[in-house]
């Protein structure tokens, strides 16, 4: 390692530090060494004649003893000024660590109310939201519900349609049905509609749900922070500096705005929640009014139906009764057609007697051939046999036209009862 041109002593020597506010100049010695190193002449002539005189030294070291007082003085001011600035700036520091303290502790407990209140709105949709669910499954069942009494009241119309003859009317029962379906129908339109309601609203108290969740775990997030911060102390683990920071602002609202915020997601949250208390209230009243008007409707038709069973079950006692009239009406009168031709046969030999006492006196001699009381008499028995003959014969026509005609109606008879037996099942 080559040695240095210059010895450390005769280097020059830097400005010293000043503290602010004194009034000396920073100090430089004079290198005078390499000066007489370097001219042993000039050396020589120093050693001979000194350069300051006794007066000039002592006034030297008087300013030096003036300027080290004035110096030592100044810095005992300075030293009590530094004592009484960290002392304040300690008190400052303290007490605006104190006030950021107190201010995060005011800020926990701000953000502690509206989290609770936030909470205890999100449980409370929370359970409306439950109770609107389980209206609006009890408002699909309904739905299908009538749509299966639909089905039987539109079986029955089908039914009733297998009706035969006269009895294929528009009675009270089929108008009783057909109102029955319009009733169904439209409480079903209705329910539906309700349905289609209880949808939206359910949407609506889930996007309320999600702002109240979304809200809870910021502030739970941000209780967490700040409930940290507050803890923090100058001994915690963890702290350091971080350059700037003071200057960033990332804050997005103020204290009205958030608070502002919170009221309003929880205003929103309490509409949604009177409106879905509201609907399901009315949904309520109004299947208790389409339950009594479907219940209505439901007694009138099997009313009518019954009222039209028993007029049904009347008239087939009566088509029994005069069925069995009719039938032993025909079995007397087929006796008596019987008798007609028996007595039309029983005149028979009458007649023929007649007619052969009249063929006998025909076969009389001469004078004897007379038309006397007797032969008169032969005669109007011929005519009266005859004419009873034909009284005969035309009450057996009237009597077998009868018997079809009694025949006619015991086959209607029997239809109609066939027919009201078969309407009886059916209603």
């Amino acid at each position: 390692m080559p040695l240095p041109t210059q010895h450390s002593t005769n280097a020059m020597i830097d400005s010293c530090y000043t503290p602010f506010g004194m009034a000396t100049h920073p100090l430089k010695f004079p290198n005078l060494v390499t000066g007489f190193e370097r001219n042993p002449a000039h050396a020589a002539r120093a050693a001979l004649y000194t350069r300051y005189t006794p007066l000039a030294w002592t006034q030297g070291n008087l300013r030096n003893y003036n300027e080290a007082d004035t110096n030592r003085h100044y810095s005992e001011r300075l030293r009590l000024d530094f004592a009484r600035v960290m002392r304040e700036t300690d008190e400052r520091t303290a007490q605006g660590q104190r006030e950021s303290g107190r201010r995060l502790g005011e800020r926990i407990t701000d953000t502690t109310f509206w989290r609770n209140e936030v909470r205890t709105e999100l449980e409370r949709l929370l359970t409306e939201s439950a109770l609107l669910t389980e209206t609006r499954r009890s408002m699909q069942r309904s739905i299908d519900d009538i749509e299966g009494v639909i089905h039987i009241a539109q079986e029955c119309l089908y039914h009733r349609e297998q009706r035969q003859g006269l009895d294929l009317l528009h009675d009270n029962a089929e108008q009783a049905l057909l109102k029955e379906i319009e009733i169904y129908r439209n409480a079903q339109e209705k329910a539906k509609c309700l349905y289609s309601k209880i949808q939206g609203q359910l949407r609506n108290n889930r996007a309320a749900q999600h702002e109240l969740e979304t809200d809870v775990r910021s502030k739970e997030s941000a209780l967490g922070i700040d409930s940290l911060c507050h803890q923090l102390n100058n001994f915690s683990k963890g702290i350091n500096y971080y350059g700037g920071i003071e200057r960033y602002d990332p804050s997005v609202t103020n204290t009205t705005t958030w608070a502002e915020n919170s009221n309003r997601i929880v205003q929103r949250s309490q509409t949604e929640r009177q409106k879905s208390a509201q609907m399901r209230s009315d949904i309520e009243n109004l299947m208790n009014t389409l339950s009594q008007e479907i219940w209505d409707s439901w007694s009138n038709t099997n009313n009518a139906l019954a009222r039209r069973a028993a007029e049904t079950l009347e008239v087939k006692n009566k088509l029994q009764m005069h069925l069995h009239k009719i039938q032993q009406e025909i079995f007397d009168l087929e006796k008596h057609i019987e008798l007609l031709k028996k007595a039309i046969i029983d005149k028979s030999n009458p007649m023929k007697v007649a007619h052969t006492r009249l063929e006998a006196r025909s076969h009389r001699k001469n004078i004897e051939l007379c038309r006397d009381v007797a032969q008169d008499r032969l005669v109007t028995e011929v005519f009266d046999i005859q004419d009873s003959i034909e009284v005969i014969h035309k009450k057996l026509q009237e009597a077998e036209a009868q018997h079809q005609q009694l025949l006619k109606s015991r086959a209607n008879l029997e239809t109609e009862l066939h027919n009201k037996t078969e309407k009886n099942a059916w209603d």
